[in-house]
């Protein structure tokens, strides 16, 4: 044991809280057990009593609980361990498996891990990005806030690219000088024949003077319609909670998904998620998704928005959006500096989605 006395029994109980809740299991039934056992017993105590069978991949789960074993409980000596974690966290979500699903492994490493993260500067989070990318994950899947202090994760701020305006042109000094020059030599001569030229003013609006003035303004408002057509502020993104997915019943990439979006009745979104992850991981999971646009068929299945996920650089692994902590479905997200109305609809003529994301991923 790499730890003993207060310390490891401090942490055995922290390890075994989190499991109960992760099981939905009351920690006081356990609590006796906790001086006089180790952390693989007690993990196989919680296990049996949640009625739930060993997972296919045990060998993995008994990998974490020996690092959770030895992990030090000096802040000092844990820079290896952390180091180790998170070159194998550069490639996962979780710990366990290819889906995004938090494990008992990944619960009993948060747990052991966690005071030593707390007691780390900012420089020297910032050098375990993985693991605290996975942390902000676990505790926010999990709900964990009530045994472990809050970790935060400054999340970089999304910066919608905007068209800048067409700028007006500019009238140089020496062509300002040429007008002004002009217009002296010719006040003589206007001064002669004013009648004439009053004559000549009231034939040329009744006309109708159809240059000037639709030229200088054009610019300024093909500049706005283009602005307008690229704002994230048309969208209209919403939290939504998966209440339930299955696959797809004519498509083998497709899953199909009822999203709670806080309206009365759930939203079916049909999804190419089905070669990243399971209608189990995504079960009872919080996304965030387009509801404005059109609904269509996808494969005979009617389709009701567009859940907005994540990538790795090569594509091989994708993830819906986890929206900020405390978001209740129907909640709309914005985006700070940006204003505007999202459209009831978004017009697929327009291409007003293919615009505005060009580079997200959408399911």
């Amino acid at each position: 044991m790499a730890t003993n006395g207060t310390s490891d029994l401090k942490r055995k109980q922290g390890i075994v809280s989190s499991l109960c809740k992760h099981f939905s299991l009351d920690p006081k039934a356990f609590s006796s057990q906790v001086p006089g056992n180790d952390i693989k017993t007690l993990y196989i105590n919680i296990l049996k009593s949640s009625g739930k069978e060993s997972p296919q991949n045990n060998d993995e789960v008994m990998k974490w609980i020996a690092f959770a074993d030895s992990f030090p409980s000096d802040s000092k000596a844990c820079h290896g361990g952390l180091n180790e974690l998170n070159t194998d966290l550069a490639k996962k979500s979780v710990l366990l498996g290819n889906g995004f699903t938090p494990s008992e492994a990944d619960v009993i490493v948060f747990s052991v891990i966690h005071s030593s993260m707390i007691a780390l500067s900012t420089p020297e989070k910032e050098k375990l990005p993985h693991v605290m990318r996975w942390m902000d994950y676990i505790q926010n899947s999990e709900d964990l806030g009530a045994l472990f202090e809050k970790i935060l994760l400054e999340k970089p701020v999304f910066e919608p690219q905007i068209a800048k305006a067409a700028a007006k042109p500019e009238v140089t000094s020496s062509a300002k000088g040429t007008v002004q020059n002009t217009k002296i030599a010719d006040k003589p001569d206007t001064e002669k024949n004013a009648k004439k030229s009053d004559s000549a003013d009231a034939k040329k609006k009744a006309k109708g003077d159809k240059e000037a003035v639709p030229e200088k303004k054009a610019p300024e408002k093909e500049a706005s319609d283009k602005d307008k057509e690229l704002s994230v502020s048309l969208l209209n993104i919403q939290v939504g909670l998966i209440r339930k997915a299955w696959k797809h019943p004519s498509a083998d990439s497709l899953l199909v998904e009822e999203i709670d979006v806080g309206e009365a009745k759930v939203r079916q979104v049909v999804s190419g998620l089905a070669k990243y992850c399971s209608p189990e991981d995504l079960t009872n999971r919080r996304v965030v998704l387009i509801t404005n646009v059109k609904p269509g068929k996808l494969r005979d299945v009617m389709s009701e928005g567009l859940v907005l996920c994540a990538s790795n650089e090569d594509h091989t692994k994708v993830e819906p959006l986890l929206p900020p902590e405390g978001a209740k479905p129907g909640e709309c997200i914005s985006f700070s500096g940006i204003d505007g109305k999202p459209e009831d609809v978004l017009n697929p003529k327009k291409k007003q989605l293919e615009k505005i994301t060009p580079v997200c991923f959408i399911f």
